[in-house]
């Protein structure tokens, strides 16, 4: 089976007026306003409008926890639109996307398409010929439109279903 989506990757060319690059700990509040925004306004079918999902959530997405975050194995990458941070995602190099958000004044703009292929390219780059990563019940569509694959039976997160996907990072498979 042809992989469509691997093929096209290597052509892919991020939207005008988007810069993607890696984040550093200077964009630890940007990087929170994000990830905190996007859950509480996109991910309503997650979460459902309830406080305590939306507190377990939304726990360590503050910058000092965030700060964290940056340690060898693991990468976080931005997408800039007109030079604000609109989206961010984040990986570690064994092969599993760890995050993937959009601010809700940037969808609709490529940010979510722009920032995942680039994962899927730091993946590759670093030796791995498959990915991982578990999908919100909001998100599980974008992936399946990018080719991801459902990958065991669905799992909970404290009241939040997660769906595991894989990806062959082959452009043949």
């Amino acid at each position: 089976m042809q992989n469509k989506r691997g093929i096209s990757q290597a052509f892919y060319k991020s939207p005008e007026g988007v810069a993607l690059r890696p984040a550093t700990v200077f964009d630890v509040f940007d990087l929170s306003r994000v990830l905190i925004r996007s859950i509480t306004q996109l991910c309503v079918a997650d979460h459902n409008n309830d406080p305590e999902h939306l507190k377990q959530w939304t726990a360590n997405k503050d910058p000092a926890t965030i700060r964290g975050w940056f340690r060898p194995g693991s990468q976080i990458w931005l997408a800039e639109r007109h030079g604000q941070v609109a989206a961010a995602g984040g990986l570690f190099e064994t092969g599993k996307i760890t995050l993937l958000y959009v601010d809700p004044d940037h969808t609709g703009f490529g940010m979510g398409a722009a920032l995942l292929n680039r994962l899927e390219r730091q993946l590759t780059e670093c030796g791995c010929t498959e990915a991982h990563l578990d999908a919100t019940r909001t998100a599980r569509e974008f992936y399946l439109n990018h080719c991801w694959q459902p990958e065991n039976t669905p799992g909970d997160w404290n009241g939040i279903p997660q769906f595991p996907m894989r990806k062959s990072l082959h452009p043949g498979d």
